[in-house]
This record gives structure tokens, C-alpha cells and sequence, in this order.
């Protein structure tokens, strides 16, 4: 910051960037670099994920501060991560140099000063840069997304993201692999909380580098954890959508024996019959465990609710006190949790 220029928003506050990374060799140092110029006040924390390319002594070099997780995937990283660093703001990126750290101050800003959980770096030129799969894949998730969950969002896979402290200290961060994007995201959605979208370019990779992202099998089990989502946060309609497809297989099965026996009086064909009427039962059974499973989700719900409102805002902080980047007086007012008016 040049004298006599105004503080930003977050001046005061902890901000860390978080990197995960497994074989960045080639692009690491120029990531670690453009966010210690986009911010300069931010600690940034390269996770080398069993690289074996050298990427932790470029981190390192470029001054960045390197730990290690050994359990493989981007998931098992951003788990680590969430529950080691103490900070007020996040910032997440992928170590792949792909996300211009120039958008970071305008996200953090954002985040800031609306107030928000969550602000998303939504991807534009993606036409250019990234595999036909993907981007019909991430279409495809972020459309599903949308419907089920909520259509406040619009790039439901973006790996550049900035969380408030409440976010990542409340996100319970069960994925293992790519699909914690998805996580991220329904987590936001199904707590209401507020998010926003900045637009930041997205470009290719360096020469040498190889993208870690398999189109088809992260695809599917990204599309497996939506349904394993949608499965626990929305159970009845699951569930129902499941009674309703075998009831109209039980239907379709003993329609034609029904008619059979206003006719004759008989049941022709009796493997039919019991079958028609089991599926027909399981359908019932369905309806009844989604209402069953929608009052458990609806106290698990509550419980995220409370577990995230435990934890102060950053806005919750006396902004005299953040302003003049006096720490002391922060730590006190995150520890009392004192509400603004």
C-alpha cells in the first residue's frame, strides 16, 4: 500500500490464501508471486498434496508458507486446511496458475463489504481455454444444481473462491476429491447464506503443465455427490420422486391383471401379481421414509444453522477498531462477538 492510499475494507483482518497443489512445479512460484502483489497483507499457504515434482521448494521459494497432506485429493486438502488456519477471510485458488490474482482484491472487497460467505470467481472465455467435456459437464452439474438447490449461482465448479471465517469454520468438508466445489456450494445454498459472483478471466495452463481433472470420472462422481446431496438435504422429494417411480412400475404391472379379473374373475399369471403388489407397497414404504428422513434433515439443518451463527461475522467487528488495523482490539471483538448497528 503507498502512503497517503486508503485502507482497504479488510484492513485488519487475517486473510489467508489457500493453495492446493500436487505436481505445480511448473506453475506455483508465478501463483505465489501474483497473490503476494494482489495482496500483500495476506499469509498465503501452498498444501503440497505427495507432489514428487518439486512444487513445495518452488512454494517455498517463492515465500510461501508449505505444509503437507497426505491424503490424496483436493477435498482431503481443503479439510486440512479449513481446520488448521486461523484466519478471517480465505481465500482459495487452484495451484495451477489458471485464475488471475488480480480479481482477489475485488472479491475480498465484495465479500466485505456486502457482507457475504461466499463470493465465487465465475469463469469467463472458458470457451477457449477448457476441454468441450468439461464445459458441458460443468453446464450440465451447475443446471442441476440450480434447479434443485437454488439458481443463485452460475459456475458451480470454479476452483477461485473467498469464505468468511464463519463459512469455513462451519463447512464440515466430507468430499475427498474434485466434488468439494459441489460441497462449497449446497452448503451455501442450503443455509441461505449470502453469496455473490465477481466475473475473472480464466486462461490455459502453462506450457508443461497437465490438468489433474478426469472429464468423465470426476464428472460422474461429482454428479454422485449431488445426488448424495440431494439425498440428505432433500430427502422427501427424493424419496418421493423414488415412491412415485415404482408405484407407476407396480401400476404398469398389475393394471393389465386387474382388468384380467373384473373380466373373468381370474389372476392369470400369480409371479405377476405378487410382484405388482410388493412394488406397490415399497413405493409406500418410499413416501414414508422421505417424510421420516425430511424431519431428521430438517433438525440437522437447524443444527448447521446454529453451529454457523455461533461464529462472529467479520462485519460483526467494531469497524473503528479494524480500520485503524489495531489487532488487539479485533481479537476482542471476535472474542465478544459483538454485534454492529
Amino acid at each position: 500500500m503507498t502512503a497517503g492510499a486508503a485502507a482497504p475494507p479488510w484492513a485488519g483482518l487475517r486473510v489467508a490464501v489457500v493453495i492446493p497443489c500436487w505436481n505445480e512445479a511448473v506453475a506455483i512460484g508465478k501463483v505465489v508471486s501474483d497473490f503476494r502483489a494482489a495482496l500483500p497483507e495476506a499469509v498465503i499457504y501452498v498444501y503440497d498434496n505427495n507432489s514428487t515434482d518439486g512444487t513445495a521448494a518452488a512454494a517455498r521459494g517463492a515465500g510461501a508458507e508449505v505444509r503437507r497432506e497426505t491424503l490424496q485429493g483436493k477435498g482431503n486438502v481443503i479439510r486440512r486446511a479449513f481446520a488448521d488456519i486461523e484466519a478471517d477471510l480465505y481465500v482459495l485458488v487452484d495451484g495451477d496458475d489458471t485464475y488471475e490474482a488480480s480479481a482477489a482484491p475485488a472479491m475480498v472487497r465484495l465479500l466485505v463489504e456486502q457482507r457475504l460467505d461466499m463470493v465465487t470467481g465465475r469463469r469467463m472465455s472458458e470457451t477457449a481455454t477448457a476441454r468441450r467435456g468439461h464445459r458441458l459437464g460443468n453446464r450440465a452439474l451447475t443446471g442441476m444444481v440450480r434447479l434443485i438447490f437454488g439458481d443463485r449461482i452460475s459456475d458451480l465448479l470454479s476452483g477461485y473462491r473467498v469464505f468468511s471465517r464463519r463459512f469455513v469454520k462451519s463447512f464440515p468438508a466430507l468430499a475427498a476429491g474434485f466434488e468439494t466445489e459441489t460441497e462449497f456450494t449446497v452448503h451455501a445454498l442450503e443455509l441461505n447464506m449470502p453469496i455473490g459472483e465477481v466475473p475473472t478471466r480464466y486462461r490455459g495452463r502453462p506450457a508443461g503443465s497437465a490438468s489433474k481433472l478426469r472429464t468423465v470420472s470426476d464428472g460422474l462422481r461429482i454428479l454422485r455427490t449431488i445426488v448424495v446431496l440431494v439425498k440428505e438435504e432433500r430427502p422427501l422429494p427424493f424419496f418421493a420422486a423414488c415412491g412415485a417411480v415404482l408405484l407407476l412400475l407396480g401400476l404398469g404391472l398389475g393394471f393389465p391383471l386387474v382388468t384380467e379379473f373384473l373380466r373373468t374373475g381370474l389372476v392369470p399369471r400369480f409371479p405377476t401379481a405378487i410382484l405388482a403388489t410388493g412394488i406397490v407397497v415399497l413405493s409406500f414404504l418410499a413416501f414414508a421414509v422421505g417424510l421420516i428422513l425430511d424431519s431428521v434433515a430438517r433438525g440437522r439443518k437447524e443444527m448447521k444453522r446454529i453451529a454457523y451463527l455461533a461464529i462472529p461475522a467479520v462485519a460483526s467487528c467494531d469497524r473503528a477498531a479494524v480500520a485503524s488495523c489495531d489487532r488487539a482490539a479485533v481479537a476482542s471483538c471476535d472474542r465478544a462477538g459483538v454485534a454492529a448497528t
